[in-house]
C-alpha cells in the first residue's frame, strides 16, 4: 500500500511541473529517471535516457523557462530526500517494486527443499518480489489464484549452483577476442577482478539459465600462480554489476601443472611446483606485512605511516582478514597437500578445486574437513594430472561423510552439462540426495553465499526451477525458471 502511494505522489508532481510548462515535460522525465533508478526500475530508465538525452539542449532550455526549472528544482530537492527514505526501506525488507514479479505461487509441486533433506511431496511456494516469502504444504497455501503456476506432477528444485567456472571471460565461439581468462604476462596477478573481464551477453550465459543453472561462481583461469578474484553472479542480465551476489568471492591460486606448463613456454620463473609455491608464499607475506603496516596506522601508533598503496597487496586483504577464500587450482594428491600447507601457514579458508586425485587421500581430506569442488569428470585425461580422473571420486569422498560440490570448470565442459554432471555420479553410485546438494546447497554453502541461494526457505532469494521429472532423470525437462523473482522461463 505504501508503494502504491509513492507511486501516486510520484505521478501528481509529475503532472504539477507538466502543466507549469510544456517543455516541463523535459523536467518529468529527468524527475522520472531519479525516481525509477532510486527504485531499480532499471529498464525504464534505459528508456527514458535513450528517448531524451540526445533531444535536451540543458543550458537553453533554462534560459527559455527559468521558472519551470526553479519549480522543478524544488520538487526535485524535495522527492530526493524522499526518494530515499523509501530506497531504505525497500532496502531493508519491502521487495516488491524489484525486477522480480510482484508476488507469484508456485503449487501442487514435490518441493525439495535441499535444506536438511526436506522434501514436501504435494506443496507451494509464494514468492514476493526477489525473495520467498512462504513455502509448506497446500493445506497452508494462500487461496489466491492470480499469478500462479501449477506444478502438479512436477519437481520443484532450487535454482543450480556452480562453484567454479570461466563463464563470460572464456566466451563462447569467439576465439582470442573472446579469451579473457588468463594475463600471462606475470605469474602473480591477485589484483585482477574477474568482474572487470565478464561479457554478460556472452551465450553461455542463457544455455546455463536454460539449464538450471542461476548462479555461478565465475573467474580467471589457472596460467598464473596467484590469478585474480573470482566472483559469485546471477547468471541473467545486462549488466554485471546487477549480477552480482558477492564479490569478491575468492582468490585464485593454481599448483601444478599448469603455471609451470605456461612459463616454462616463456623461460620464466615458475617452471618448478616448488617456485609456484614460493611465488605463492611471498606475495602474501608482502600483503600481510601491508596490512600489519595499515593496522598501525590506522589505529594511530607512533611513528606508524600509511604505508604506499600496493594493488596486489591490497587484494589480499579480504583473504588475510578471513573475509574470502583461497580458491586453490589443485588435481594432484601432493598439490592439493601444498595449498593446504600454505593455507594453514598464513590461516586462509580455502577450498579444494578440482580434487580429480581425491579419493586417493580421502581420509587425510576428510580430517581437514576439506571443502572439495570435484569436476570436471565429463572430460578427457588431456593431461598427466587427470589419469587418476572418474566419477567414482565424488561418490568415495560423500561417502566419508564430505560435502562435496561438483564443478564443470567451463567451458572445459559446457556449464549446461552441470545437471548432467550430477546423474553421472548418481549412476556411479552416489546417493541421489547426495548428487542434488552437490549442485546446490553444497557449492553455496563452499563459497558462503548460502544465506541467499541453494536451498528453499523463506527469506531466500528466489531462484526456482520446476522440472517435469525428477531433476537427474536424463529425460526431465526445464518447465520454469525464475531468477530473483522474475520468470525467465
Amino acid at each position: 500500500m505504501v508503494v502504491c502511494i509513492y507511486i501516486k505522489w510520484v505521478k501528481i508532481i509529475e503532472r504539477v511541473v507538466f502543466i507549469l510548462s510544456e517543455k516541463a515535460a523535459v523536467e518529468s522525465c529527468f524527475f522520472a529517471v531519479r525516481i525509477f533508478y532510486s527504485l531499480k526500475y532499471h529498464e525504464t530508465v534505459d528508456f527514458l535516457i535513450a528517448g531524451w538525452y540526445n533531444k535536451i539542449n540543458l543550458s537553453q532550455r533554462i534560459e527559455e523557462n527559468a521558472h519551470c526549472t526553479l519549480c522543478f528544482v524544488l520538487f526535485y530537492g524535495f522527492m530526493t530526500r524522499l526518494n530515499r527514505l523509501f530506497y531504505w526501506l525497500l532496502s531493508t525488507g519491502s521487495s516488491l517494486l524489484y525486477n522480480g514479479e510482484e508476488y507469484m505461487i508456485i503449487k501442487n509441486g514435490t518441493i525439495l527443499t535441499m535444506d536438511g533433506g526436506k522434501i514436501i511431496e504435494k506443496g507451494f511456494i509464494q514468492t514476493e518480489g526477489k525473495l520467498i516469502s512462504a513455502l509448506g504444504e497446500m493445506k497452508d497455501c494462500p487461496a489466491d489464484d492470480k499469478d500462479v503456476i501449477d506444478a502438479a506432477g512436477q519437481f520443484v528444485l532450487p535454482g543450480l549452483v556452480e562453484a567454479h567456472c570461466h563463464i563470460g571471460l572464456m566466451e563462447d565461439g569467439l576465439g582470442f577476442e573472446g579469451d579473457d581468462i588468463n594475463e600471462d604476462s606475470d605469474p602473480v596477478t591477485p589484483h585482477l577482478r574477474a568482474i572487470d573481464g565478464i561479457n554478460p551477453f556472452d551465450h553461455s550465459f542463457e544455455e546455463a539459465w536454460r539449464a538450471g543453472v542461476t548462479t555461478v561462481v565465475t573467474g580467471p583461469g589457472s596460467a598464473n600462480a596467484m590469478g585474480g578474484s573470482f566472483v559469485a553472479m546471477k547468471t541473467y542480465g545486462k549488466w554485471v554489476d546487477r549480477m552480482i551476489l558477492k564479490n569478491p568471492a575468492a582468490i585464485k591460486c593454481a599448483f601444478g601443472e599448469n603455471p609451470k606448463s605456461v612459463y616454462h613456454d616463456k623461460n620464466q620463473s615458475p617452471v618448478t611446483r616448488m617456485a609456484t609455491a614460493a611465488l605463492i608464499r611471498e606475495q602474501l607475506s608482502k600483503a600481510r606485512e601491508y596490512l600489519d603496516a595499515m593496522e598501525k596506522y590506522e589505529n594511530g601508533e607512533e611513528d606508524c605511516e600509511k604505508p604506499e598503496y600496493d594493488a596486489k597487496c591490497e587484494s589480499l586483504l579480504p583473504l588475510l582478514r578471513g573475509e574470502i577464500q583461497m580458491k586453490a587450482h589443485a588435481h594432484r594428491a601432493d598439490d592439493m597437500m601444498t595449498a593446504v600447507r600454505i593455507a594453514r601457514e598464513f590461516h586462509l579458508d580455502y577450498t579444494l578445486d578440482h580434487c580429480t586425485d581425491g579419493r586417493q587421500i580421502k581420509e587425510e581430506l576428510k580430517e581437514l574437513n576439506a571443502k572439495c569442488l570435484v569436476g570436471p569428470c565429463l572430460c578427457e585425461r588431456s593431461k598427466p594430472e587427470l589419469k587418476n580422473l572418474s566419477f567414482q571420486t565424488p561418490k568415495e569422498l560423500s561417502e566419508m561423510g564430505m560435502d562435496i560440490s561438483l564443478i564443470t570448470d567451463h567451458p572445459v565442459i559446457p556449464i549446461n552439462y552441470l545437471p548432467l554432471c550430477a546423474t553421472l555420479a548418481w549412476r556411479e553410485g552416489m546417493e541421489y540426495q547426495k548428487a542434488l546438494e552437490a549442485i546446490t546447497i553444497n557449492p553455496a554453502r563452499s563459497v558462503g553465499i548460502d544465506a541467499f541461494v541453494g536451498s528453499l526457505k523463506e527469506g531466500k532469494h528466489a531462484d526456482i526451477v520446476v522440472f517435469d521429472k525428477q531433476p537427474l532423470d536424463i529425460m526431465a525437462h526445464i518447465m520454469h525458471v525464475m531468477i530473483e523473482g522474475k520468470i525467465i522461463i
